[in-house]
């Protein structure tokens, strides 16, 4: 039986990568690194300076590049386009499982801040397990995401007294703000969805490269600072070649809508 690790490691800053991840690492035979190609190339090589930087003496597993597929960002079907994605994903993976891991050895995937938020290793593996083609086992290890180090660097809570939180994507903020919650996390925002609040009284708290030397944070009023956001966005994607970042919509206690 083939066992499979998914380990969380961070928001981007090394000393994020918990105890629990560390002892992880260790386990693994093998290491699957996805390149993403030139625009994210940076992912990967961070990727590997954890590998190396917390690898015990002895220790040193094997890394296997995987070449990600590429995915149509511009289709108009976004869920059939995700969902093609990664099905592809799941024919590269699959082979690599059959070819590099040996029966009985651990093979590991590093991902990038928490599994369970936005990201797509878990539903790539569960796919290749239903096709059972590959006996595997897989343990999924927690990491620190980009909304909670995006919390810790603005010094604030995701939540208020008595309110809801709401976890969603800039695609779906831009069809409009959750009137049900007090505070709203935002994540895979590409278009700066944000502006379309800016005529409502908001607050946003955002962050870029989140726990890094390059970190980007601002706060304010959206109406206030949504064009230095987009500006300092769009200047740090054009120098780095790719961005992540997140942001946290707040209503200010007087206009939060109250519980029901």
């Amino acid at each position: 039986m083939r066992r499979v690790l998914v380990i969380g490691i961070g928001a981007g800053d090394p000393e994020q990568v918990t105890v629990q991840a560390i002892r992880a690492i260790n386990r693994a035979d093998v290491v699957f690194v996805t390149e993403k190609g030139s625009e994210a190339d940076e992912l990967a090589r961070v990727r590997r300076e954890i590998l190396a930087r917390y690898r015990e003496d002895g220790r040193e597993p094997r890394v296997v590049a995987l070449a990600d597929p590429p995915r149509d960002r511009t289709a108009s079907a976004y869920r059939e386009a995700v969902d093609d994605w990664r099905h592809r994903r799941a024919d590269l993976w699959e082979r690599a499982l059959v070819d590099e891991l040996a029966g009985g050895q651990t093979g590991a995937f590093l991902v990038w801040g928490d599994p369970a938020i936005y990201d797509s290793t878990i539903a790539v593996l569960e796919e290749i397990l239903a096709r059972g083609r590959v006996a595997l086992d897989y343990e999924v290890i927690p990491g620190i995401s980009s909304i909670q180090a995006l919390a810790a660097r603005h010094r604030i809570p995701w939540a208020r007294v008595g309110g809801a939180v709401q976890i969603t994507t800039g695609r779906r903020l831009a069809a409009g703000l959750s009137q049900e919650t007090d505070d709203v996390l935002v994540m895979l925002d590409s278009g700066c969805a944000f502006s379309t609040v800016a005529a409502e009284d908001v607050e946003i708290y955002w962050g870029a490269y989140v726990g890094t030397d390059d970190e980007i944070l601002v706060s304010g009023r959206v109406h206030e600072v949504a064009a230095e956001i987009e500006r300092r966005r769009r200047d740090a994607r054009e120098r780095k070649g790719w961005i992540m970042d997140s942001y946290l919509l707040r209503r200010p206690p007087t206009t939060a809508p109250r519980a029901r």
